[in-house]
């Protein structure tokens, strides 16, 4: 009972919260009717409601529940237009499920609500026969079910003396089903006194209730003799219980917050030493200060963990649910399905528990009723007439990994292709090409369903669709394998944590990522020659695979102020089986981020999981890989063609093609610079201040050859600029040219730490300065 009570309070808990969230996007369906993807969300929340409820035997929940589906399910592949009136008969059908879930929740069944279906249940199939919902005739009402009378109910047959524990089996199962009796006698009293409006005949309900406390008394009569003996027990459970505390969980969420932000402290602290390191490189205090951030990171990272674990929860609060799931399935399916669980005190954090329910409950589903053939089948294919389903857990790395492995009739990846094409969900050239993975990701799809028919169990076509969106959501993947008359294995791999993770940062032009280290396979860096355009698409032959590519600023329309130069990083992410190439500029480093929400108004950007502050302070987006997967099939820019046209124009005919930046606040220096370099006839374009040139060279409306920086400036000195400039790959071998008067070896030192190339004092020549301008940029 136990177990039971749970379920049913989770059943309660997931239900309550589905249909406050339906009652707003039905609201809003009615203000966009084709909303397909609303549309969507709320079927799926009828449809988990209604395979729940009928689970736990809600027969009167689960009929209005299914009478809502056909009506959402013919809106949402087009048959149905949503008017006024067939809203209206939504929202009342909606009303009265909450009524029926006061009604478990208060009284542990829906047959004792009082709510008559047998009205909007013929209006809702009207609708969805295409029919007016006020066409449809009621039912009649049934005559209201008599109680029976208090001589129908047989005594208790066992002495009230007698010790409850010498009872033999039969004894206890007559009194069993004698109680049932009375409280079906009770039950059937209240709904007809409801029916005929006698508020006192509850009052009068069957006379042999009285029994009822005295036979509910005997046992703890029973036990009071148990003598001395009984207090072992209780002291040791006493002890046990000193050991353990009850905290609230949110508490424990404010708790983890707060070691978010100590790790993001940790992370700016490391910044700062490092700096402070460059600076001070061989003081005496750097020693100490070594040691302080050495321990205060080590600290950090066992708070971490430790708060982490207070979290960790075992799955086999999920795990264990799926036994009963399974066997009314086999019963109602006429099928000997056997389910072994293993790994269920694999321990997840425990927001990821809560969420991993749902997926897990379709796929066990989906294995019973798509993949377990029936008793016949079996021993036709020479299996055993009892199919199997594992469900097995286990650790890898920072993730867990749940399998779940059916040895049915597997997954026809040519029956899902037909039907797919059939469909218009893809084309017969892509069909073609697709590979038996990619033919099985077809079944996450909404609206897809192999089932011959539809069934209160499967058939929609929400299940797997169901399943692809709640994993994403917990940042995990999701991978199928199978062969056909041998069975099925779906692996999930979902992160133990949603809240801390081992992140790589990645630079895109002016831009910086984080993506999860996790999802990275590799990093190499490859010639530009060695990309090609195969039908449209970019690949790069890396070792003995042909590899998918697209440049990140491609994907998030982040604008190609500078571009790479011969050589380019790729960084290889994955997602199960399916990987991409990511071409990015440059890649900063391994860091450990705190995700972070970034609110309603920015929730729900393609692409992007959530954002993080680095330890410099400064906030990075985070990369949804699997996102960013689907977004790479829709990229349609020649990567190779694109620089090659940049390298086109870089192509230099006479010497008015070579570009030269000029830097400095003062007139007249400007105009020295001007005639000392007119006899080379090159094209010199002016700045005042770094600010400005930096501004200049960020547009990208010229190509410069060499830029001569003034050290002293307002606005942004020379050290700072050259220091900006060298951050892009591009411009890591532009020449900067420092011209100006400061001459000590200190000054001289920094400009070549900063990346200057030619350090140049005034006073000078003409002839030098044209010297030296015409060697870096190789002027002829």
């Amino acid at each position: 009972m136990d177990d039971m009570q749970e379920l049913l309070e989770d059943f309660l808990v997931e239900s309550f919260e589905l249909i406050e969230q339906i009652d707003h996007d039905l609201v809003e369906l009615e203000s966009n009717p084709d909303d397909l993807e609303l549309l969507n969300r709320i079927f799926r929340v009828a449809h988990t409601v209604k395979g729940s409820s009928s689970f736990l035997n809600f027969d009167t929940l689960t009929k209005l529940t299914h009478h809502m589906e056909d009506v959402l399910n013919k809106a949402r592949h087009g048959e149905l237009k949503i008017t006024a009136d067939v809203m209206d008969v939504v929202l009342k059908s909606v009303d009265m499920m909450k009524g029926l879930l006061v009604s478990i929740r208060d009284n542990g069944n829906d047959s004792s609500s009082g709510i008559d279906i047998s009205q909007i249940c013929p209006q809702l199939t009207a609708i969805s026969e295409g029919q007016s919902p006020t066409s449809a005739t009621p039912a009649p009402e049934p005559a209201p079910a008599t109680a029976p009378a208090a001589a129908d109910i047989p005594p208790s047959a066992i002495p009230e003396d007698i010790d409850p524990n010498t009872l033999s089996e039969d004894q206890i199962n007559a009194e069993i089903e004698r109680l049932l009796k009375v409280r079906k006698a009770e039950d059937e009293a209240r709904r007809a006194a409801k029916a005929s409006g006698a508020a006192a005949a509850p009052a009068t309900a069957p006379a042999a209730v009285p029994d009822k406390p005295d036979a509910a008394d005997k046992p703890a009569a029973a036990a009071k003799p148990a003598g001395d003996g009984a207090n072992a027990p209780a002291k040791a459970s006493a002890n046990a219980s000193d050991q353990t505390i009850r905290v609230e969980v949110g508490r424990l969420d404010y708790l983890m917050n707060l070691v978010g932000e100590l790790v993001l402290s940790k992370n700016r602290l490391l910044t700062i030493y490092n700096d402070v390191e460059e600076r001070y490189d061989g003081e005496q205090f750097l020693e100490e200060l070594n040691q302080v951030v050495s321990s205060l990171s080590l600290v950090t990272t066992d708070v971490q963990l430790a708060v982490m674990k207070t979290r960790m929860q075992p799955v086999a609060k999920v795990f264990n649910k799926f036994p009963r799931v399974v066997r009314d399935i086999g019963r109602d399916l006429n099928k000997q399905i056997d389910l072994i669980i293993s790994g269920e005190e694999t321990e997840l954090d425990k927001s990821i528990v809560e969420e991993i329910g749902d997926p897990l409950t379709h796929i066990i589903r989906n294995s019973c009723d798509h993949g377990i053939e029936d008793p016949a089948t079996r021993k036709a294919a020479g299996k055993p007439e009892k199919g199997t389903i594992e469900l097995k857990a286990y650790n890898e790395g920072n993730h867990i990994v749940i399998e779940i492995i059916d040895d049915g009739k597997g997954i026809d990846a040519e029956a899902i292709r037909i039907k797919a094409v059939e469909r218009g969900l893809i084309s017969e050239n892509e069909a073609d090409t697709m590979s038996n993975k990619e033919i099985y990701s077809i079944i996450f799809r909404p609206g897809f369903s192999m089932a011959a028919k539809v069934t209160n169990i499967s058939g929609r076509g929400v299940g797997m669709d169901v399943v692809k969106t709640n994993v994403e959501k917990l940042h995990g993947v999701i991978d199928i394998d199978s062969e056909i008359g041998k069975g099925t294995t779906l692996k999930l791999k979902i992160p133990l944590t949603l809240a801390i993770i081992q992140s790589l940062l990645v630079g895109t032009q002016e831009e910086i990522y984080a993506i999860p280290l996790a999802n990275v396979n590799e990093t190499v860096r490859v010639s530009v020659d060695n990309i090609y355009t195969i039908e449209g698409k970019n690949v790069l032959r890396l070792r003995d695979e042909v590899l998918s590519l697209v440049r990140l600023s491609d994907l998030f329309g982040v604008k190609q102020v500078l571009e790479s130069g011969d050589q380019t990083y790729v960084v290889v992410i994955s997602v199960a089986e399916t990987k991409l190439g990511i071409i990015v500029d440059n890649l900063i480093g391994q860091e450990e981020i705190v995700i972070k929400s970034l609110g309603s108004y920015l929730a729900n950007i393609d692409g992007i999981a959530g954002g993080t502050i680095r330890g410099d302070g400064r906030v990075t987006l985070i990369v949804d890989v699997g996102v960013i997967m689907d977004m790479a099939k829709e990229v349609k820019v020649d990567i190779k063609s694109s620089m090659s046209a940049e390298a086109t124009q870089k192509a230099k005919e006479s010497p008015a093609d070579y570009k030269v930046l000029v830097v400095d606040d003062s007139k007249m220096d400007r105009t020295i610079i001007s005639k000392a370099l007119a006899p080379t006839g090159i094209t010199l374009i002016e700045a005042t201040n770094g600010l400005e040139a930096l501004n200049i060279i960020k547009s990208n409306e010229h190509a410069f050859d060499a830029v001569l920086i003034d050290i002293e400036m307002p606005k942004m000195d020379g050290y700072t600029l050259a220091g900006e400039i060298r951050k892009y790959s591009k411009y890591r071998n532009l020449p900067l040219i420092a011209v100006t008067s400061r001459t000590s070896k200190s000054d001289r030192l920094r400009g070549v730490e900063v990346g200057m190339t030619e350090y140049i004092t005034k006073p000078y020549s003409a002839e030098y300065l044209e010297n030296v301008v015409r060697k870096n940029i190789k002027l002829p």
